[in-house]
């Protein structure tokens, strides 16, 4: 309903602009190659009807896609808007209205110049609105503080909301939950509708790994919104025109000026490449692992086979893999094992040790 009432009132506009264009453009070129008998009031009104009946419906036929790229452009501006404090939008206003004003008074004063002067005001006008939103800008903390702005005078700036994208791999993962849970995660957590459709998607797959997956993914979601209490905003955005759904999580990511939460690899290099900031768990798990120095000496037991003959292997409390050297033989034996070298991965740590 609201779609065919704007079509309805952009088709008016269009109507209204044929009138003129009727009028002024159509009726003169119809005099100057057409030989027509009625009189000059029946000539104007026939070509305003007709300038407003075509105009009219070129609009209307056209503004399904002008009201797409509106509702794009609108929500751009939101976006950006919802990000900019309060204070820092009123002041910027006020130094426009002031930049404003003094042109406008400096403009009665330039009118009278010979040639130029009509044309000064809107200059004056352009450059000093200009001046006063960029010095507001600039000035904002000094005047927020003059301007007695709650909070503000004599306490330093808020620290301002920011934005964390939830991607799909960081929900089936589920350490995201535990991560909020101990309060090491501030911000408001976004997940945008095109993920959650992604999400329903592979909840309804018909493999039974992929659904159980997809229901993992939509518990934890409900597990941060409810139990967890944390701030989790549904984004009622997408982009028709992306395909791919990393790819949108890249577009709005540098809409909003938002942090991206993943485990993915690939993801996470794409998003360094287009500079736009990720928090990847992944290495947020690796960096919380506890440090081990080579000597250093501790009991592990080996759990299997490594590739390189007479290597066993066996791993830590967090998952960290330790290569035993001549631990083959020792498979399901507890033994206390000296680390002899650390190496860091793309996929984790590596440790390797030989027996003591």
């Amino acid at each position: 309903m609201l779609m065919r009432i704007t079509r309805l009132l952009i088709a008016v506009l269009g109507a209204m602009i044929g009138l003129e264009v009727g009028g002024k453009a159509l009726l003169p070129l119809a005099d100057r190659f057409l030989t027509l008998t009625w009189t000059p009031e029946v000539r104007l009104l026939l070509f305003r009807i007709l300038g407003a009946t075509v105009f009219g419906l070129i609009f209307y036929l056209f503004s399904p896609g002008l009201i797409k790229k509106l509702g794009k452009f609108s929500a751009l501006i939101e976006g950006r808007m919802q990000r900019i404090p309060t204070h820092d939008i009123v002041i910027s206003t006020v130094g426009l209205m002031v930049g404003l004003i003094i042109a406008n008074l400096l403009g009665f004063a330039l009118v009278g110049i010979p040639y130029v002067g009509p044309y000064l005001p809107i200059i004056s006008n352009i450059l000093f609105g200009y001046l006063g939103l960029s010095l507001a800008h600039k000035k904002h903390e000094e005047l927020g503080a003059l301007l007695s702005f709650p909070g503000r005078s004599n306490k330093p700036a808020a620290k301002r909301e920011q934005y964390k994208i939830l991607d799909t791999s960081v929900i089936i993962d589920g350490r995201i939950a535990d991560v909020v849970k101990a309060g090491f995660l501030e911000g408001i957590l976004v997940v945008p509708t095109f993920v959650l459709e992604e999400l329903r998607h592979i909840a309804d797959s018909a493999d039974t790994m992929r659904r159980n997956r997809g229901r993992r993914g939509l518990d934890i979601l409900q597990d941060l919104q409810k139990q967890l209490g944390a701030g989790v905003e549904i984004l009622e955005r997408d982009y028709d025109d992306v395909p791919e759904v990393d790819s949108k999580l890249i577009k709005l990511a540098q809409e909003i000026n938002g942090k991206l939460l993943t485990t993915d690899y690939n993801l996470n290099k794409v998003c360094e490449l287009q500079g736009v900031s990720v928090l990847n768990i992944n290495e947020l798990a690796n960096s919380v692992k506890p440090v081990v120095l080579p000597g250093e000496e501790m009991i592990v037991q080996v759990m299997k086979e490594g590739k390189e003959i007479s290597q066993g292997v066996a791993y830590l409390d967090d998952g960290t893999m330790i290569v035993v050297d001549n631990g083959r033989k020792h498979i399901g034996e507890s033994l206390a094992v000296v680390v002899t070298s650390v190496l860091q991965t793309a996929a984790g740590r590596m440790i390797f040790a030989r027996i003591r």
